[in-house]
């Protein structure tokens, strides 16, 4: 008996190889997966299963995004003429940049949450709101409050979270909304294909209020991003507020993922009319894309900058395209800086972001630890003119594996208020030089070394 197992699970073993060969995104994943299955079956054929595929399989099925080509003629043509420096990332999403929107920079938890929210209590017909993680704390009490007097007003509910992002949300909470009448879904793989998946997880933060006001950033729903829980306190992130047309985009977005779980549609206000002088572009990206748009998001980006790159995220794990375009613009003579974390959330992140850092460093990229508390803030700076907020780190997870969504603005105002918060940011933090790395003990460096092992899955 315990023979036959043990062929069995070389069978599949080798069945699974022959499925790692074919689909596993790069060679050497390929290789590591094929010995491992091939050599181990038994250690590595149950993570393969929930760990080794690399497409979110069905997701489009029913409603594609736009062609590439596709332009809408009047958003395109009244954009601001900078954004034609973003032309391939605007075919990458099969959108243009849209004209005509007021931007709100939203810096921490008390103002991001405060505006929306405010934001939130004031829906009169449709209410959009999406989170990876969802608390039943204080904060997560006070979302479901609005929530629950806004259905009582007649206005249409409608909530997302992640299935594991959100595993502690306890059914109560759920239940206490739909008792309200307020529409909720956990963001689940759920189809056969995807079942076993855990690597595809839903990060997209989105609230739409009446398909006119849209929010998107990297604030999640619990005490912990109102800096409320140590050791990571005070917590550092920012959201985004935006009016005008692309907001219809936010929505369409909601819309796909709503789809996905429940078979229907909410409603779709028409896009609102322009409110203000930046022109925006929704930037998407999931593991359902058939190109790897995050990494080429960041890359397109760095590439157009000539005078400045400023970065700031939680997760420093470039792949080999982010990293050599960020080492070019370095050689244009680009003013390149990125700000990490000083304090680890995920221990193993934490040590390849050091390793990784190291190597910028070497290169001639400025990178700095953010002391006062953890840094969760997603943002980009280009030159003086183009920022990002939203949901995407700069690592393999945001680029291939999760469903993120950023708003990319082409406005100087903008830009400087980006400018003047990362600035304050960088004063608050402490360069690193290659000491960091040559300091730590033998067995540091080697821990550093065995985490970057994993940087597929960080």
């Amino acid at each position: 008996m315990i023979a036959a197992c043990v062929v069995l699970l070389h069978l599949l073993g080798m069945l699974a190889a022959m499925h790692a060969v074919m689909h596993t995104r790069t060679p050497q994943g390929a290789i590591g997966w094929t010995l491992g299955l091939l050599l181990l079956p038994y250690v590595t054929l149950l993570p393969y299963l929930y760990l080794g595929s690399s497409r979110f399989l069905g997701y489009r099925i029913g409603h594609p995004r736009a062609h590439p080509t596709a332009t809408a003629t009047g958003a395109a043509a009244s954009a601001d003429p900078a954004c034609t420096r973003y032309a391939s990332i605007s075919a990458l999403q099969g959108r243009p940049f849209r004209s005509g929107h007021r931007l709100r920079l939203l810096i921490n938890g008390d103002a991001a949450f405060d505006a929306m929210l405010a934001a939130m209590a004031a829906a009169e017909h449709c209410l959009l709101v999406q989170f990876f993680i969802i608390h039943d704390d204080t904060l997560g009490r006070r979302l479901q409050q609005v929530l629950l007097e806004r259905a009582a007003a007649g206005v249409c509910v409608y909530v997302l979270f992640d299935g594991i992002g959100s595993h502690a949300l306890p059914q109560r909470y759920i239940d206490e909304l739909r008792a309200g009448g307020v529409a909720i879904h956990r963001f689940a793989t759920h189809r056969w294909r995807n079942r076993l998946q855990l690597n595809f997880r839903n990060h997209r933060k989105i609230v739409v209020v009446d398909g006119t006001r849209g929010f998107v950033g990297g604030l999640n729903v619990g005490d912990e991003y109102l800096g409320l829980k140590p050791p990571l306190a005070p917590w550092r992130d920012t959201q985004l507020e935006l009016c005008g047309p692309a907001v219809a985009d936010l929505q369409q977005l909601f819309a796909e993922d709503w789809r996905w779980i429940t078979g229907a549609s909410p409603p779709l206000p028409p896009a609102p009319p322009a409110d203000g002088d930046a022109s925006v572009l929704v930037m998407a990206s999931g593991p359902a894309d058939p190109q790897e748009t995050g990494s080429l998001f960041f890359t397109a980006a760095i590439n157009a900058a000539r005078q400045r790159v400023w970065l700031s995220t939680p997760y420093f794990v470039p792949d080999h395209a982010v990293r050599a375009a960020l080492q070019l613009a370095v050689l244009r003579g680009v003013d390149v800086r990125i700000l990490i974390p000083s304090r680890p959330d995920h221990r193993t992140v934490f040590l390849a972001s050091t390793l990784h850092a190291y190597t910028a460093v070497r290169a001639g990229i400025r990178v700095f630890r953010y002391q006062p508390g953890f840094l969760h803030q997603k943002a980009l700076l280009i030159d003086r003119d183009t920022a990002a907020i939203g949901s995407l780190n700069l690592d393999s997870r945001s680029f291939r594996l999760n469903f993120e969504v950023a708003a990319l603005a082409v406005d100087h105002a903008f830009a400087a208020e980006v400018a003047a918060m990362l600035s304050a940011d960088f004063a608050r933090a402490k360069a690193i030089d290659e000491r960091e790395y040559r300091d730590t003990r033998y067995l540091g460096r080697v821990a550093m070394h065995v985490a970057r092992l994993f940087d597929p899955l960080l």
